[in-house]
């Protein structure tokens, strides 16, 4: 009889990959490519190689984690400085932790829907809790500073609410060690007026970014040391870093400045010598403004021989060394003829005080509303504009600006947008939301955005009601609604919030013309309810902070 031999015990099946058989990096490359493009290593093709390929995963794991090996503890970082401003209000503090973690999305087809931009309040909050005086709930601080990491609009505010606090936490972290390089010192408080041995050392020891904002922060306190400080060094410094202190004594500028600025003009480095000759020309009783408005009025003079008097220019023929010296560029962009890039940076450079006299006393309207000849019109009024704005002669600037109302909107001087609201930039915040109020009126919303941006928020009562009938004619109208985006998001934030009371009635769905846009009426009703939706927020806002 014989016996069946006992079948031999299979051997155990072993893992298709073992621990430590492929490098960490080629696991990973195999799970970002799939399994059926790149199987991992050691193992072969098929249907089991996903699940070889965690397992493999995990082993590796496992085994990168017993690898580490045991080190001395690190030193346990200083304790925080206190932060002795009051708390947040706890209501104030539950609004801060929404507004930091709100991340907005849209209704279908791109629609907003009636839901505020809690992110688009952020900035509008931090000011509001810095005037206040109030410090961030320390477990507020990791979410402020990486929304100051991530928008730089609200940077400079979110920094000076995070406080001392937020730049100890910032040397932790080095996603955050941009709030260091915000602040001189890298982090620590700036010198006091009697510590000028650290200032000399921050001065000449600290990293480019350190040193110009403890030169922009000096010229705030003490301009006469800020610029003694720059020029002791100057000689040395690099060209384009020159060119970045220099702009610093913008805060500040006075007649003091005029020696160090006359001595920039024969800097090496052109944009050095463009930068100074600027500066310069915005102090009208500076040498360099004299000798330009002596080279401006030999251009532009009064021709009485015909009635009307007009305006006649006769543009320089050459740029000789000594215009160049005083920053004229002598070589003009594409496009541009040379004589009339001379002249209108002859005419920007020169006291605007000069055209009074040179036009036999005539006032700035008067000026402005001489007829030109040989169509040097715009160019002329171009300059002047430019001047205007540098010089922040607010006389010039109105009568350049003309009357909101006037058939060429913007006046006889402003050849664009941007003009029109550098001009209003000279003026106060009252009269510059005025005009802009009877502009729209006026002229409507489709060319107001630009000069809206430069208008104080909240906006003044009549400002808000031009904003807001233009709006709503502009949806009786049946416009594209649309077009009107960016100006209702203005309105937002903007808008004063006792503002909300009047605006109920828009929040119907109105009846849509024959040619208005499909659907326009639907979304002005939503866009209207999310105007009085972020209105009464920021009333909560502000109630929650005790602002007035």
């Amino acid at each position: 009889m014989t016996s069946t031999p006992t079948p031999a015990a299979e051997p155990a099946a072993e893992p298709a990959i073992s621990p430590g058989s492929g490098t960490w990096e080629e696991l990973v490359t195999a799970a970002l490519l799939g399994t059926d493009r790149r199987t991992p290593p050691g193992c072969p093709p098929g249907a089991h190689a996903p699940t070889a390929l965690l397992d493999a995963a995990a082993a590796e794991t496992v085994r990168r984690r017993a690898g580490l090996r045991p080190a001395h503890a690190g030193r346990r970082p200083e304790a925080a400085p206190a932060d002795h401003r009051p708390p947040l209000p706890a209501a104030a503090a539950r609004r801060l932790a929404m507004l930091l973690t709100d991340r907005p999305g849209t209704a279908g087809g791109g629609r907003r829907g009636t839901a505020p931009d809690l992110m688009e309040l952020l900035p509008q909050w931090l000011a509001a809790a810095n005037a206040r005086g109030f410090a961030p709930p320390p477990e507020a601080l990791p979410a402020l500073l990486d929304a100051a990491r991530g928008r730089t609009d609200v940077r400079p505010a979110a920094l000076a609410f995070a406080g001392t606090r937020g730049l100890w936490l910032a040397r932790l972290n080095p996603d955050w060690r941009f709030a260091l390089r915000a602040t001189p010192g890298g982090g620590t408080a700036l010198p006091g007026p009697d510590a000028a041995d650290q200032v000399r050392r921050l001065w000449e020891e600290g990293l480019f970014a350190e040193r110009v904002a403890l030169l922009t922060a000096l010229r705030s306190r003490d301009p006469a040391g800020a610029r003694e400080l720059l020029a002791s060094t100057w000689p040395t410094e690099r060209a384009e870093d020159r060119l970045m202190f220099l702009d610093s004594l913008r805060s500040g500028l006075a007649p003091a400045d005029e020696p160090f600025l006359e001595a920039a003009l024969a800097d090496r480095s052109r944009n050095v010598r463009a930068t100074a000759a600027e500066l310069l020309s915005a102090l009208p009783d500076s040498a360099l403004a004299a000798r330009m408005a002596a080279r401006a009025v030999t251009c532009v003079f009064l021709d009485r021989a015909v009635e009307p008097p007009a305006i006649t220019v006769e543009a320089p023929h050459e740029c000789d060394p000594g215009m160049e010296r005083d920053g004229v560029v002598a070589r003009p962009p594409s496009g541009r003829g040379e004589r009339s890039w001379w002249l209108g940076q002859l005419v920007e450079a020169a006291p605007l005080g000069a055209w009074t006299s040179r036009f036999g006393g005539r006032s700035p309207e008067e000026i402005v509303a001489l007829p030109v000849t040989d169509d040097w019109r715009s160019d002329l009024h171009a300059a002047w504009c430019r001047a205007a704005v540098r010089q922040r002669n607010g006389t010039w600037a109105r009568a350049l600006l003309g009357a909101p109302t006037a058939p060429e909107a913007g006046g006889p001087g402003a050849v664009s947008l941007a003009e029109r609201a550098k001009l209003l930039g000279t003026l106060g915040a009252g009269e510059r939301a005025e005009w802009v109020a009877g502009f729209i009126a006026t002229h409507g919303l489709s060319e107001a955005f630009q000069l809206l941006g430069i208008c104080g928020v909240p906006w003044t009562p009549p400002l808000g009601r031009a904003v807001v009938d233009a709006l709503n004619i502009a949806r009786d109208a049946g416009s594209y609604p649309w077009s009107f985006s960016g100006v209702m998001g203005l309105a937002e934030r903007c808008l004063d919030p006792s503002e909300a009371g009047r605006l109920d009635g828009l929040l119907a769905i109105p009846d849509e013309p024959e040619d208005a846009a499909p659907g326009a009426g639907g979304y002005w009703a939503e866009a209207f309810q999310r105007l009085v939706t972020t209105l009464r927020l920021r009333a909560a806002m502000a109630e929650e902070l005790g602002a007035p």
